[in-house]
């Protein structure tokens, strides 16, 4: 079995979580195979600036996970080992990349969101990351109003 390490981003907007739809009409989250010599942290900002023309920062990591799959072009199964990042874009302009076999995507609502994505680890990785956002936004707003405090 071939083993690939990749990395990937949940990327959120405000209330809304970036997915893109590949060449299987899956809706899927970005990621890439991390090369050697890189860091997965790297791949990952990549990736979604690749996949989906989406400038983001890495807030944080959010875990991993791994699926199995047979490789019809590569004729033998294949493991994807991925490591996540919570990442939020700067702005929610997104452009899939048709080069890439990326028919559609964008910034949906979370709760649309859910109901498009096709894998349920996919689901489950994104229900966690964006509990994860809403406690990363609170924690930024506390700190903007401190300093205000202090400027005052």
């Amino acid at each position: 079995m071939l083993t690939r390490i990749c990395s990937g981003g949940v990327v959120f907007f405000k209330d809304k979580v970036l997915i893109l739809k590949n060449e299987k009409g899956e809706w899927v989250l970005p990621k890439g195979v991390i090369r050697p010599g890189r860091l997965a942290q790297e791949v990952a900002i990549e990736r979604v600036k690749l996949e989906a023309g989406v400038n983001a920062r890495i807030v944080s990591c959010v875990g991993e996970t791994c699926y199995e799959f047979y490789s019809v072009t590569r004729q033998r199964p294949v493991c994807n080992q991925i490591t996540w990042f919570l990442m939020e874009a700067l702005s929610e302009n997104c452009n899939p990349n048709a080069e890439l076999n990326f028919s559609d995507g964008g910034f949906y609502p979370i709760e649309e969101a859910m109901d498009m994505i096709t894998y349920s680890q996919d689901k489950s990785l994104v229900r966690t990351s964006y509990k994860r956002y809403l406690e990363y936004c609170k924690g930024k707003e506390k700190n903007e109003d401190e300093k205000d405090e202090v400027i005052v």
